[in-house]
């Protein structure tokens, strides 16, 4: 499970967030002939466009020209993680199933701030968007090397949400930030300003999905690993190396019934990496382990270059629209 917060340096979230809205309604322009995917928060499943651009861009009392006005959060599921949703619900259901997740996923966003006031999702001003497919963009090796172009689909399951959450809280009062590197070390700070582990965030998410989904995951599939092999020490890494090995002969005691049925979703879903060819993370890089999808690049390669860039780096086929005045902030 990849889980992340897109934010940047430069004006992308600085301002409205007509840009990124249009960017995540592609699927629907490409489409049309399907059934659209409509937003979604924690209360509703058939929000339109032209809701969630004004209800983001109007929540930001007191927020400075320069201050973000709203984060981005990626929830991708492996392509093993979408094999067994689908496995177990169906497709359609597999995907009511993934917002139903992105909906507890805010929850754990809320409380991660531990401030007054924020415990749910509900004090959140948050609109999600499931998409199906992923796209190549100039950035992708295969693109560089001749061998796909810039706008083809990514092969195998790529389904995931998107979810823009409002700086604000839904009462236009609390500044919430999950760039805040307070973990509450400084208790008279995060009082005033709250807090957000990142790395706390991102290991809720991934118990949520297991403890949800009765889903069984390596230990070398976690981020807690990852992680370890990424910025943890020689004696934490060979704690987990040990971890690991146990957790092996824990699964080779079972009896075989259930060791055959998983073996079942683990062809389908190697089957799939294999024919996707998907790209490597840094992680998987430099911890040389086998991590399905655990750090995409995806999201970095479509949704970071267009909030810093959008007219350049959206890879993926958008439909012409009309020539207007030029307007401030984000654009395509």
């Amino acid at each position: 499970m990849y889980i992340n917060i897109t934010d940047s340096e430069t004006t992308d979230n600085k301002g409205g967030s007509s840009a990124l809205v249009h960017y995540l309604d592609k699927e629907n322009r490409i489409n049309l002939a399907k059934q659209q995917e409509y937003w979604f928060n924690q209360e509703r499943s058939n929000i339109l466009s032209d809701e969630v651009r004004p209800a983001i861009d109007n929540n930001i009392a007191k927020l400075s020209k320069g201050d973000a006005k709203f984060f981005l959060v990626n929830i991708s599921p492996s392509q093993k993680e979408i094999t067994y949703l689908k496995e177990k619900y169906g497709e359609d259901c597999a995907k009511e199933q993934l917002k139903a997740y992105a909906s507890s996923i805010m929850d754990e966003y809320a409380r991660n701030f531990k401030r007054p006031g924020i415990e749910s999702g509900k004090d959140l001003l948050w609109f999600g968007k499931l998409e199906n497919y992923r796209y190549y963009s100039h950035k992708d090796p295969e693109v560089k090397q001749g061998l796909k172009k810039r706008g083809d689909r990514k092969e195998g399951e790529q389904m995931h949400v998107q979810v823009i959450v409002s700086r604000k809280d839904i009462t236009n009062k609390i500044k919430l930030s999950p760039m805040n590197k307070s973990k509450g070390s400084n208790t008279e700070h995060s009082k005033k300003m709250g807090q957000f582990d990142r790395s706390a965030f991102k290991s809720s998410g991934e118990r949520l999905f297991d403890d949800k989904f009765d889903f069984e995951r390596g230990l070398t599939e976690t981020f807690r690993y990852a992680n370890a092999q990424k910025k943890g020490g020689l004696d934490e890494r060979i704690a987990l190396q040990a971890e690991k090995q146990n957790q092996e002969s824990v699964r080779k005691s079972r009896p075989a019934e259930q060791q055959g049925r998983k073996t079942i979703v683990d062809k389908l879903s190697i089957s799939l990496l294999d024919k996707s060819k998907p790209s490597v993370g840094l992680l998987e890089r430099e911890s040389k382990t086998n991590l399905p999808d655990l750090l995409s690049q995806a999201s970095d390669n479509l949704l970071q270059p267009l909030l810093g860039n959008p007219n350049k780096s959206d890879s993926a086929p958008l439909l012409p629209r009309k020539k207007g005045k030029r307007r401030k902030g984000m654009g395509l």
